[in-house]
């Protein structure tokens, strides 16, 4: 007599097994939706990081070159300084950090002396809820105010 294996799956196994994939997705799903906005809320606040650390290494430049230079050249971009710190104009900050994509983060500069602003591109909320705000500084030996908002992320 001829033995006959079966090959393949049951139906019941098929069912069973599509009904676990089902409740797994359930519970995975949101824990992934939720990451998108943290990582928004990341790439905000490792801009703002980022922000403090060009102002900081900018006035050093400044401070090493004895005195207080309207530009000075990092990385071979100049930087144009007020007060010792960049300026919030588009030569300023934006030149500073030198690696912010336009894919990621749009840069409205202010006047000289005024606050400039970063909006992440893509973030859900309303205008100005996902930003960075630079403030140069307003005097010799002021920091430069660097404010993260990540409200609407």
């Amino acid at each position: 007599m001829k033995s006959h294996q079966s090959r393949g799956f049951t139906l019941i196994e098929l069912v069973v097994v599509i009904t676990i994939l089902g409740i797994l997705a359930a519970f995975a799903i949101p824990k992934f939706i939720a990451l998108d906005s943290q990582a928004r809320v990341a790439t905000v606040n490792g801009l703002a990081g980022s922000v403090k650390s060009a102002a900081a290494l900018a006035r050093s430049l400044s401070m090493a070159t004895g005195g207080n230079p309207a530009i000075v050249m990092m990385e071979g971009s100049p930087v144009t300084m007020l007060n010792n710190y960049p300026d919030s104009i588009a030569l300023g900050i934006p030149n500073a950090i030198n690696g912010i994509t336009a894919n990621d983060f749009t840069y409205a500069p202010g006047a000289s002396g005024a606050a400039g602003v970063w909006t992440r591109v893509g973030a859900p909320g309303a205008a100005g809820t996902c930003i960075v705000t630079y403030t140069p500084a307003t005097a010799g030996g002021v920091p430069p105010t660097v404010v993260a908002t990540t409200g609407g992320c």
